[in-house]
């Protein structure tokens, strides 16, 4: 049996969170930013706590017991031997995609339905952006490398990856990173590739498998942005990092961070070495219960009428299909039910809606015995 408690409800209403403050004052259970209502590791609590003990708070940087912990989690958990220079400290993955956009010079390639941020950092950058839809095919989410070379201009230089997909659920196979990987080096591609949800798989022997370990070309030309906020439920402590592996593009990235990007916070790198060191148990007891949580939203959505979703092989959201409804704002419908959801116009693709069921079953229960009445 599980040492923590995972459907213990937690009181966020009121406070300074940012996803239940959305509907503060309206009985409006919050199922959309990627932020789980779960109490943090009990180990990560005990080492900020020590951390605070020490009253002091000035500017910091990354120290070799922390280091260690980086590159023995990535060593441990995905046979990936990284070098301590490779590594480039970010205050946030949001960042690494906008630096990434600064950092190489041409036009941004991604696929949709996608990540926000992916739409809106290479505008930000000064950057022009071209997308193609990932394909959906016998009820599974693809690459469409047609769709990619349809909308390749001659400028573009740089590809957006999110890897585990959000907000689609796919965990990509060894098979379609490499040939991800074969078709960036054809066209000369950087890839910025997303891997903050790499450590919620869900699907039993399932294993992320890094982008960069698919072959030395595309290791050269990868940055590799993680971070243990999504995993370990730390996202407001602000820490993460790069994995840039070639001197040259590491300089370039570097360069791109200068007056702009502030040093990472110390809280979150405390909790960032920690949870990476001391966290496993906990870690596959949150990997036992997204899996419940997955399997319980899979099976009510198949059993409404108007809706249907793919399985979700990662991350803590379901991506769901309500075009069925006949509805122009299916989030706004749902919203008006009581169950707050992600409009899937904000991914590039409207009349779907994203789920996060990183929630105590209690919560995640009530959310859909709403979202059945509502239809």
């Amino acid at each position: 049996m599980s040492d923590f408690d995972f459907d213990l409800p937690i009181d966020r209403r009121g406070g300074d969170s940012l996803k239940w403050n959305k509907y503060a004052g309206r009985d409006v259970l919050p199922l959309w930013v990627a932020d789980m209502d779960f109490a943090a590791p009990p180990a990560v609590v005990a080492a900020l706590e020590k951390r605070v003990a020490q009253q002091h708070f000035g500017y910091s940087e990354p120290w070799p017991s922390l280091i260690d912990a980086v590159l023995g989690h990535l060593q441990r958990q995905y046979h990936w031997q990284v070098e301590p220079e490779w590594l480039v400290w970010l205050p946030g993955l949001v960042t690494g995609i906008n630096v990434a956009c600064r950092a190489v010079e041409g036009d941004v390639l991604t696929a949709t339905p996608v990540y926000p941020p992916f739409l809106s950092a290479p505008h930000l950058s000064g950057r022009s952006l071209v997308t193609a839809p990932l394909r959906l095919h016998d009820n599974q989410w693809s690459w469409d490398f047609a769709a990619l070379e349809a909308v390749l201009t001659p400028a573009t230089r740089l590809l957006l990856l999110c890897h585990p997909h959000n907000p689609v659920g796919r965990a990509w196979q060894q098979s379609e990173l490499a040939e991800l990987a074969d078709f960036c080096q054809s066209h000369e591609l950087t890839v910025c590739s997303d891997e903050i949800h790499c450590g919620l798989l869900l699907d039993a022997g399932r294993q992320h498998i890094p982008l960069a370990m698919i072959d030395a070309d595309i290791a050269r030309r990868c940055i590799t942005l993680m971070a243990p906020s999504k995993t370990y439920n730390i996202p407001g402590l602000g820490c993460a990092f790069a994995v840039i592996s070639d001197a040259a593009l590491r300089g370039r990235f570097n360069r791109a961070m200068r007056g702009i990007v502030p040093h990472v916070n110390i809280l979150g790198l405390a909790a960032c070495e920690v949870a990476y060191r001391d966290c496993d148990d906990w870690h596959a007891a949150l990997i036992g219960a997204l899996r419940a949580n997955r399997d319980r939203v899979e099976s009510v959505v198949a059993a409404i009428p108007g809706l249907s979703m793919t399985h979700v092989e990662a991350t803590y959201l379901a991506w769901i299909d309500a075009r069925g409804l006949g509805m122009a704002d299916p989030a706004g419908f749902y919203e008006a039910a009581g169950v707050g959801l992600s409009s899937g116009s904000d991914f590039g693709l409207p009349g779907w809606v994203r789920l996060n069921f990183g929630c105590p079953r209690t919560t995640l229960d009530s959310a859909l015995e709403r979202m059945i009445s509502a239809c």
